[in-house]
């Protein structure tokens, strides 16, 4: 028999959604100061899910885009109450390692316009998480650290970056070697 989906505690008793939604996002703003203690870190959703199941003790077979964002907008707004940088920056995909739509949440609670494109969003999101590192102590380089961003992400705009090429040479039209002088000239 497949499980209902829901929202219960661990000893079985079924709770409303919002209200798991308001534990959740308690554990999960104590969760991100943590993960904002150590520069450049991030966690996925996923990774995000699991620790707030495990502190709160309540879980659902429901979806994780169904309710995450739930979750992460009282996060946001919680971190506008107390004036405090957008802890769900810190928050982003495995795939791609990107923070997603729902981090135009930021951008609308602060009356900041929306983002132009994906890019655009993610070094906001960059900006803002090296504003969390600064806030709640993580170890910052000598230089007070730099926005970049996620591991993943990084990595694949790296990828998809261009190298360069090393010149031709201008008679047999070779690539030349690192002395820069032809080898068949």
């Amino acid at each position: 028999m497949a499980e209902e989906r829901g929202y219960r505690r661990d000893n079985g008793e079924r709770i409303a959604a919002r209200e798991a939604w308001d534990i959740w996002a308690v554990h999960a703003y104590d969760i991100l100061i943590g993960v904002a203690q150590t520069y450049h870190a991030t966690i996925t959703y996923g990774e995000l899910r699991d620790r707030l199941f495990a502190a709160s003790g309540i879980q659902t077979s429901a979806l994780l885009q169904n309710w995450i964002g739930e979750v992460l907008n009282r996060v946001i707004h919680e971190s506008r109450r107390r004036g405090e940088p957008p802890l769900s920056a810190l928050v982003v995909r495995l795939d791609d390692g990107m923070v997603g739509g729902g981090y135009d949440e930021v951008l609308r609670v602060r009356g900041e316009p929306a983002a132009e494109n994906e890019m655009a969003r993610e070094e906001h999101a960059a900006v803002s998480r090296l504003a969390c590192y600064r806030r709640f102590g993580a170890p910052l380089p000598p230089d007070g650290g730099q926005p970049a961003l996620s591991p993943r992400l990084q990595a694949a705009v790296r990828a998809r970056t261009p190298q360069p090429r090393r010149p031709l040479c201008p008679t047999c039209f070779v690539q030349l070697p690192v002395t820069g002088a032809c080898d068949s000239c």
